[in-house]
């Protein structure tokens, strides 16, 4: 079957989100919620590629099926309850957590098996399960935005996918044997170039749509556990429970060093450099991007950032004005990234990409960020000074 959507060659993950998600808005191929950007899409036709689920052997021999929370994978949880067996979701966004173990009132009719399913009945009927709960999981059921028949899967951006399936391998949940299946439109399977894909990133053994079944026989070995070396800080203060297995894992021997130049906190967040704040005064070199789509969140430009390993000390958003700063400590390697981001593009838009008009003209870098920023700008625009 051809793909309905086409790659080019050099494109990002981000590229083929855009695609798949204005694709699928341009056709009205999704339900509520609308617009489908930034989710896992919850496409037409998702119950019936649900139903398609029962049909695998793998999934009538399991005993316990993790499947995420997005609305697409509504009937599949379903499904699961009404085959009797144990129903483990993520909390949201890992906040609180790794699982909730759904449970049904005994005896419970098919109606109400149908509430469990939902958000809502996730929350209400839900038991959370600590990290030294004794599971072993048959079989995972994710969402995607886009999957290759060879079993390539790209999320949605924010990898929560890929971190549950890494923390289930630390909690010895998973194993070389549990099977990972995703539900999709049919539009959503394309050719995923392999170059795009890294070791962190989740494999996916079979395709469901609504009008097909796709064995992948996936060759690429799934995440074999946390890459430490991977975790930014920002990551590790948004998900807590990342921090109780660094700790077993380093108990246990394993070099838990988390990712050299993480991320800090939420540049949205960040006071402003000033004389009465000069701990932020310290020497850096600050790219500057322009030209950044009116569409774009500051999250997705992160994500973009992380998969070209350019992720900054600090980043500065400033999305009305359609740019951004990143800050590196280092100026080999603000000149390194530099190159890692040449012809960077988000949704086919190209982007302006180039050293901050502060590292040209070796002005002091508090001028920049205090009050003298506009200086360098044209009415407000994204285009500094020549």
């Amino acid at each position: 079957m051809e793909p309905a959507i086409r790659v080019r060659a050099g494109c990002s993950k981000w590229d083929i989100r855009q695609k798949v998600w204005d694709y699928m808005e341009h056709n009205d191929l999704a339900d509520f919620p609308r617009p489908v950007h930034h989710r896992i899409p919850n496409f037409k036709g998702a119950p019936q590629a649900c139903e398609r689920l029962t049909t695998l052997q793998d999934f009538q021999l399991a005993k316990t099926v993790k499947i995420n929370p997005d609305a697409p994978q509504k009937n599949a949880r379903f499904l699961t309850l009404q085959a009797g067996k144990t129903l483990l979701v993520p909390t949201p966004r890992l906040r609180t957590g790794l699982f909730n173990r759904i449970t049904p009132p005994r005896g419970a009719s098919k109606e109400v098996l149908r509430i469990c399913s939902t958000s809502q009945g996730v929350k209400d009927f839900s038991v959370p399960l600590g990290l030294d709960s004794a599971l072993q999981v048959d079989l995972v059921v994710v969402g995607s935005v886009a999957v290759s028949e060879k079993g390539w899967r790209i999320g949605k951006g924010e990898g929560f996918a890929d971190m549950e399936y890494a923390m289930m391998v630390a909690m010895g949940a998973v194993t070389e044997r549990t099977v990972v299946v995703t539900v999709v439109h049919d539009c959503q399977v394309l050719d995923i170039p392999e170059d795009l894909l890294d070791d962190h990133d989740l494999t996916v053994d079979y395709i469901l749509t609504p009008t097909r079944v796709i064995r992948t026989d996936c060759s690429r070995p799934k995440p074999q556990g946390i890459i430490w070396c991977k975790i930014s800080r920002e990551m590790m203060s948004k998900i807590p429970i990342l921090r109780r297995l660094q700790d077993l894992e380093r108990r246990a021997g394993k070099d838990v060093t988390l990712k050299s130049g993480a991320m800090g906190p939420d540049p949205t967040n960040r006071a402003p450099v000033t004389e009465d704040n000069p701990a932020d005064q310290k020497e850096v070199t600050t790219i500057y991007i322009g030209n950044i789509p009116p569409t774009t969140r500051v999250s997705e430009l992160k994500s973009l950032l992380r998969e070209r390993g350019a992720s900054p000390v600090h980043l500065t958003w400033q999305g009305a004005q359609h740019r951004a700063f990143l800050d590196y400590a280092d100026p080999c390697q603000a000149q390194l990234v530099l190159s890692s981001l040449e012809g960077l593009s988000i949704g086919g838009q190209a982007m302006q990409v180039e050293l901050a008009r502060t590292q040209r003209n070796q002005v002091n870098r508090h001028q920049v960020y205090g009050h003298k920023r506009s200086q360098y700008f044209k009415h407000g625009g994204d285009t500094p000074r020549k």
